[in-house]
């Protein structure tokens, strides 16, 4: 038995209007900042000539392309549901989030790889001034952590939120991206300062090239683990094990449901996500009385976890094989939750 659903609570639209000011704020000071820096880099590079610079020019071109993606995401994910999508548009940012990985692997990665590898084979002219190169890492150095900083203010209060430690674990794969994107940034203007170092003192052009396969290297590792995340997300990932544990106990703990035989969940977005319930409900219940019921439960379900703004309860007549499947649902939320804990604070 389906029945049709709530809209979210109005109540609960000014904080994603809020979360996504924030995000924006946060993506367009890492554009402005990858802007600058891949101008200076790419001049700079070119003149010294200097391949780990070259590379980290390509890195932050990357990066500022990347800002685009991600911004178009934010006002496109946020588009009313209609007929075509009647869950709404929130799986936009996973696809933009996935182009900016395939963006970082290609225009950062392959070329940053190509650039060390030509240098490495083909030594360019020993620059006479290192200063330039210097100069401009450190301006990149700073702007990079301008960013970074901007990014993890921003997710550090999220964890807060939501009582976790983790950065990384944040709901929006956007500002997740630009964590991504700032961190190799720092790192990657690192390993560079240390290949033109140690060209200057040796005089031997092969340790910038190194760096560039390394900057290559790094940036590619990056784009595998953004876009395996993004593509489990537009596949269809299921909601937080601690999250699909609070909704089972929610569910079980119903005076009216006898069995809760199967749970399942999805995110559509950021802050948004289905769950579809089979539950098997006690003896003695009329259909009035069901549907008084159902409508409860998932008032209850969207009062303690506003996430679930599509909900839809299927009441069946659990047989043998039905108990010995929510058995096994509750020991597997159990096991999963459990492996997903938080240490302790």
């Amino acid at each position: 038995m389906g029945h049709d659903e709530k809209p979210l609570p109005p109540q609960a639209a000014p904080k994603h209007h809020r979360a996504d000011r924030e995000t924006r704020l946060t993506v367009v000071v890492a554009l402005v900042a990858d802007l600058v820096i891949a101008a200076a880099k790419a001049v700079a590079g070119a003149l010294a000539p200097s391949p780990a610079l070259l590379a980290e020019a390509a890195h932050s071109l990357a990066d500022s392309l990347n800002q685009v993606f991600l911004l178009m995401s934010l006002s496109r994910s946020r588009r009313r549901p209609d007929a075509r999508h009647p869950f709404g548009y929130g799986k936009e940012r996973f696809f933009w989030s996935l182009l900016a990985a395939v963006g970082i692997f290609v225009t950062g990665g392959c070329f940053s790889f190509y650039q060390g590898l030509h240098a490495w084979v083909s030594p360019p002219t020993r620059p006479e001034d290192f200063l330039p190169v210097y100069v401009v890492l450190a301006v990149a150095l700073v702007a990079d952590g301008i960013s970074l900083t901007r990014v993890v203010v921003q997710l550090r209060g999220e964890a807060r939120t939501r009582g976790s430690r983790r950065l990384w674990r944040t709901s929006d794969p956007t500002a997740r991206t630009v964590l991504a994107e700032d961190s190799t940034a720092v790192l990657g203007v690192l390993v560079a300062a240390g290949g033109v170092a140690a060209h200057q003192i040796t005089g031997d052009s092969v340790w910038e090239a190194a760096a560039a396969v390394a900057i290559g290297a790094l940036l590619i590792g990056v784009a595998y683990r953004l876009g395996h995340e993004a593509q489990s997300l537009l596949v269809g990932q299921a909601v937080d094990p601690h999250l699909q544990r609070e909704a089972h106990t929610l569910l079980a703990g119903q005076p009216e449901i006898d069995t809760v035989t199967a749970l399942l969940t999805m995110r559509l977005g950021t802050d948004s996500a289905m769950l579809a319930a089979r539950v098997d409900l006690r003896e003695g219940l009329d259909s009035e009385e069901v549907e008084e019921v159902c409508v409860r439960i998932k008032r209850d379900l969207r009062e303690a976890h506003p996430a679930f703004d599509q909900i839809f309860l299927d009441i069946i007549d659990a047989d043998a094989d039905g108990r010995a499947r929510a058995r096994a649902l509750k020991r597997d939320l159990d096991g999963i939750a459990t492996e997903h804990d938080e240490p302790p604070n």
